[in-house]
Parts: C-alpha cells; sequence; structure tokens
C-alpha cells in the first residue's frame, strides 16, 4: 500500500495525534464507535479495557478533571504510519501534586480513525498513586 502526504512530509495520522495530545477532550472526533482503551493503570488482575467511544471520552476527561485542568502531555516525537502511531513525550501536571512523568501512547487506526489505544506511564502505580491520593489540606 502506498499513502500519499502533504507537502509537510507528515502523515495524516501524526496530525491527527498531534491535534489529540495538545486537547484530549477531543478524542471522540478522531475514534471509531467501538474504540478499545488500555489503561495505563491495567494488571493481570484487572486488564480490562475501557470500550466505545463515550467511555474512552469520560475516561480522558476523567484524567483531566483529577488534575484540575493542570494536565499537559508534552509530546515529544511523533511516529505513524495507516496502521499505528506512537507518541513519545512527558506528563505534566500541577494537582493534585506537581509530577513529571514520561509516557509512551501507543495507537491503531482504522481506515484514519483510531481504534484501538494503549496509554504507558513510566510508573503506572506511582501515577495512579498521585492521582487517586486524598487533596492535602491547605
Amino acid at each position: 500500500m502506498v499513502t500519499t502526504h502533504p507537502a509537510n512530509g507528515h502523515h495524516p495520522n501524526v496530525q491527527v495525534l498531534r491535534a489529540l495530545y495538545a486537547d484530549l477532550s477531543s478524542i471522540g472526533r478522531y475514534t471509531t464507535d467501538d474504540v478499545v482503551l488500555h489503561r495505563a493503570d491495567r494488571t493481570v488482575e484487572n486488564p480490562q479495557p475501557i470500550v466505545g467511544r463515550d467511555e474512552v471520552i469520560a475516561h480522558e476527561t476523567a484524567f483531566v478533571e483529577v488534575t484540575n485542568g493542570t494536565l499537559v502531555m508534552d509530546v515529544e516525537h511523533i511516529a505513524s504510519n495507516d496502521n499505528f502511531g506512537a507518541v513519545f513525550g512527558v506528563i505534566r501536571l500541577k494537582q493534585p501534586r506537581p509530577t513529571v512523568m514520561p509516557f509512551c501512547g501507543l495507537w491503531r487506526f482504522e481506515n484514519g480513525k483510531i481504534a484501538e489505544h494503549w496509554e504507558n506511564a513510566y510508573d503506572p502505580p506511582a501515577l495512579l498513586q498521585v492521582l487517586t491520593e486524598p487533596a492535602s489540606p491547605s
């Protein structure tokens, strides 16, 4: 299969991923109805993915909300073709506690839409602890 790329040399899926990481709330624009998301905090005991556009939107919205809108997905590199994408970067958040952590998001595309996503944080248990710990008294 040969794919034509825009004059800038970037695959169209790179542009999709760049826009998505700039605004996680926009994920629904880019997904299939039955998109599957494998959470960063998945375990052998609880490997259950999130299935469906509305459920994935709710998951991403909750991620942003738990940080009181301080979440920044600082993208360093994106590679993509017709079928897959990989995004490397750093998660930065100020709340509930200042945190900086590398991530690698893996994506599977079907006909230009996101069909599957694997969240990968460098230290999922540490990130989960930050996101679920009780707020400190002011």
